[in-house]
């Protein structure tokens, strides 16, 4: 779908959709049960789906009701049986297969995960690295990745340096086993707020970890009863991040319905869009927060005559576009001053971008990026492949429009 975005200034209150991050930990601590529980506002989204998709393979079941999803655990008749490796339809969505590698070998001795787009491109060696003296076996083919094996109560060795979605896959598996085990970090922690997150869903599931040192080191208690009370998905600051910058570039938008004290990093924005609107240089590392990157690149855009880093972001190489190519060529494409580094981008705040013809790049945060950016533009913004933002917020042209946003599918 390609849409003609015409400058508009956009205005209005907004409660972004349920936090994603937050979804996917509570749909997983509550199918790891023996029993129902409702978690509402859980949105649906492309990757969401995915999640749900593969955690029914491994044998738990999923209810609508309205906004909210009743969800029956995988261990409600006792240990699932499987004749077969299950098959684990992950689409395009990262949290989806790595949290649930470890979980389908702890569960059903492995399974056959199906990827999209660049998703078996991600890189999951931490994971081979740690299972090979197992014995687990992995092979890909195409899209299709197969692991088959079991994990066994020990000590887990990996990086803290390349992705926090490793740890979380093994925090909810461990406990799983027959025996205690101990998840060390071979490096200082990039993305601690999301294990933050992961530690949440699992107290409030009843399940037991501890951690301590630095790096960190988590003991898991094996035998573990999931058992996850009703509860609620709060908002999302990574969706938020683009009416935060919108509303610095000139639009008044206000939020609603967010959490300022919520456990998830990307809540960082707003101190990050704070310093966007000083002047001089500003040098913003995005380590703990990469998804934020999209919406602080087109904020510092517009930063007459300043200049800003954005610096330790080589992971956004292997998102669902390479996304410091994606954002430079686009937010280029629309006449910005965006230089790429291997790690990082420098940028030059120009006064207004004059608008253009410009690709999403299969990539739902290019795709809102490009959004806010045109309403800062001189001239209309044509962007092609504008229906990737279904992959995380299916609404948000609908939303767009609501805020008085203008737009029209050519």
């Amino acid at each position: 779908m390609d849409l003609l975005l015409t400058p508009a200034t956009l205005r209005g209150a907004v409660t972004p959709p349920p936090s994603k991050s937050r979804a996917h930990r509570l749909l997983l601590a509550a199918a790891l049960g023996a029993g129902t529980c409702r978690v509402a506002h859980v949105g649906r989204s492309q990757d969401m789906d995915a999640t749900r998709r593969c955690l029914e393979a491994l044998g738990a079941s999923f209810r609508d009701d309205g906004e909210d999803v009743v969800v029956t655990g995988m261990f409600s008749d006792g240990w699932p049986e499987f004749s077969n490796l299950p098959l684990l339809d992950c689409g395009e969505s990262g949290s989806t297969l790595r949290f649930l590698i470890p979980v389908a070998l702890a569960v059903a001795g492995g399974g056959v995960f199906v990827g999209r787009g660049r998703l078996l491109e991600r890189p999951l060696e931490p994971y081979w690295r740690a299972f090979a003296p197992l014995g687990i076996r992995w092979q890909r083919s195409g899209d299709t990745l197969t692991v088959e094996g079991r994990l066994q109560p020990g000590t887990y060795r990996l990086p803290g340096d390349v992705s926090s979605q490793f740890f979380t896959g093994l925090l909810f598996a461990l406990p799983l086993l027959s025996g205690p085990s101990w998840l060390e970090s071979t490096t200082a922690l990039e993305s601690a707020d999301y294990l933050a997150m992961t530690c949440e869903a699992l107290a409030a599931a009843g399940v037991s970890v501890t951690s301590g040192g630095e790096p960190p080191c988590f003991e898991i208690a094996g035998r573990a009863a999931f058992a996850l009370p009703d509860g609620a998905v709060e908002a999302d600051w990574s969706q938020a991040a683009f009416f935060v910058a919108a509303a610095a570039l000139g639009s008044p938008v206000t939020l609603t319905g967010m959490d300022e004290t919520s456990s998830q990093g990307d809540r960082i924005i707003l101190a990050y869009s704070r310093r966007l609107t000083a002047g001089g240089r500003v040098t913003l590392d995005v380590r703990p927060c990469p998804d934020l990157v999209p919406a602080l690149a087109v904020q510092a855009a517009l930063r007459d005559g300043a200049v800003t880093e954005l610096t330790g972001a080589a992971r956004l190489r292997l998102k669902e576009s390479d996304r410091l190519a994606a954002v430079t060529a686009v937010l280029n494409g629309l006449g910005a001053r965006v230089t790429e580094h291997p790690d990082s981008l420098t940028i030059v705040g120009v006064p207004a971008l004059a608008g253009g013809d410009v690709s999403a790049c299969n990539d739902h945060r290019i795709a809102m990026m490009a959004a806010v950016a045109a309403t800062r533009c001189r001239g209309p913004v044509r962007l092609r492949g504008a229906e990737c933002v279904a992959k995380s917020y299916p609404d948000f042209w609908q939303v767009y429009a609501a805020l008085g946003g203008r737009l029209q599918e050519v």
